[in-house]
């Protein structure tokens, strides 16, 4: 649909819209299903929501984690079930893995810290924090203001994108080379070669559970980062 065009909806378009549906429809029924004495599904979502609470926010943010307790959540699991759909069959590839969704949730977290850093001390005041750090000698401006200046508004956003990009990335090759060799040896080989199918097969499988263990780290790295920004943009001095 669209094809060559921003609004073209291709393969890995629909596996996003899967994913979201899905985590829409899991913490929808896990909602409808609450109780004071938690059932199996409302017990996991629960586990869920104090990790990123408990581990993200409140270690992060301290007193200002409540706030952005409902943002960092959201960021969390969309994550992480964008990520998961690599390993998902009929869908085997991660949302995550092109730029364009990762750049798209960078740039919400850049805007957010962006957002409450100016609410709080206004434009004036959150630029002389963020780019003249207190104790410095002044005539040192002239080095770090810059790099102050790429820091938080190039190299943030960008890192929290390339490496959520990059790793997703690598993770799907790895998948590819390891269950396409292990099609390769057992249909096309002849001889004792079928054997080292039996060999990628068990990489195959041995990669599919470290992407499922990737895939919830780069949620939390991500997420973690996210909190430090926002952090970093309502303290006085940082």
């Amino acid at each position: 649909m669209f094809p060559g065009t921003i609004f073209e909806f291709n393969r890995i378009m629909l596996v996003r819209v899967v994913a979201a549906l899905v985590l829409c429809v899991l913490f929808a029924l896990a909602a409808r299903s609450a109780h004071l004495v938690p059932g199996r599904t409302q017990n996991v979502a629960e586990i869920g929501l104090d990790f990123v609470r408990v581990s993200i926010a409140e270690e992060t943010l301290g007193v200002n984690a409540r706030r952005f307790v409902p943002f960092l959540t959201t960021l969390f699991f969309a994550i992480l079930f964008f990520n998961i759909t690599g390993v998902v069959p009929l869908l085997n590839i991660a949302s995550t893995s092109l730029i364009g969704l990762p750049l798209l949730l960078a740039l919400w977290v850049y805007l957010m810290y962006l957002a409450v850093g100016v609410r709080k001390f206004g434009v004036g005041g959150y630029l002389k924090n963020s780019l003249f750090p207190p104790g410095v000698p002044k005539f040192l401006y002239l080095l770090i203001t810059p790099i102050e200046a790429l820091q938080v508004f190039v190299f943030r956003p960008a890192t929290l994108a390339l490496r959520l990009t990059a790793n997703m990335i690598a993770g799907h090759l790895i998948l590819t080379l390891c269950f396409t060799a292990t099609q390769f040896f057992l249909f096309e080989a002849a001889g004792a070669l079928k054997g080292i199918s039996a060999v990628s097969l068990a990489a195959g499988i041995a990669f599919t559970l470290f992407e499922i263990i990737v895939a919830l780290l780069q949620a939390y790295i991500f997420t973690l980062l996210s909190a430090a920004y926002l952090g970093m943009a309502i303290e006085e001095e940082h």
